[in-house]
């Protein structure tokens, strides 16, 4: 394996993430039901704060308070409250993908590893301790912590820095996003991999080195 460095995406890379679960697990504590309808209308306000949020036109608290405003009412609680509520659910519902494990097990005396998520901070912590992954990562950077977001060459630059500046092509990235994953770690010079669930066609401008289906194809890849 050429790498000293393997860095990694945490949501939908090695974490499912649901959030129509999170948010029905949230309602359901309150005596309240979540439907489909529902969530179409949270992912029509949250996807664009989350773009935003990436392009640096605004920063993570503004995404968590601004995405639960409307449910201020039904939920009798401040925005604050809620997102809190949501990351508190969220980190109980939240599992590794299949593979995960095996491949961080497989990594780990291999090469060092490390986290760069555009998440927040209160989700990324305890899901790693509660699955027990807190010890395998020398590195967890979080765009929350950080004050900017993937693609951002700052994060990446803060993450280097943290790693003791290694040769950039010693280093690889590994994401399911094109753009905030592939493009920002082709921009800071690492190797990148895209995690390409639902074999769609890489975005115009963005190539990444290698592409796979599933972390079993990228254990069988690394480790060939």
């Amino acid at each position: 394996m050429n790498y000293d460095w393997i860095l990694f995406d945490a949501d939908d890379t090695l974490f499912h993430f649901d959030d129509f679960a999170g948010l029905s697990r949230l309602f359901a504590d309150r005596g309240l039901a979540f439907d489909r309808e529902a969530y179409q209308a949270y992912q029509q306000r949250n996807r664009p704060l989350w773009v935003a949020y990436q392009n640096g036109e605004i920063g993570a608290r503004e995404v968590q308070q601004i995405r639960f405003e409307p449910w201020r009412e039904l939920l009798a609680m401040s925005a604050g409250e809620i997102n809190a509520a949501f990351l508190g659910a969220m980190a109980e519902v939240c599992c590794p993908l299949p593979g995960a494990r095996e491949l961080l097990t497989a990594l780990q005396s291999r090469a060092r590893l490390g986290i760069i998520t555009n998440g927040f901070t209160d989700l990324q912590r305890v899901r790693l301790e509660r699955n027990h992954l807190d010890q395998v990562f020398s590195l967890v950077v979080i765009s929350e912590q950080v004050g900017v977001a993937k693609p951002d060459p700052r994060i990446f630059d803060h993450a280097m820095k943290l790693m003791d500046h290694p040769r950039a092509e010693r280093v690889l990235m590994v994401g399911d996003n094109p753009h905030s994953d592939i493009l920002g770690g082709n921009r800071a010079g690492f190797h990148t991999c895209w995690l390409n669930h639902h074999d769609t066609p890489c975005p115009e401008g963005i190539t990444p080195d290698f592409q796979v289906r599933h972390l079993a194809e990228l254990q069988a890849l690394l480790l060939a």
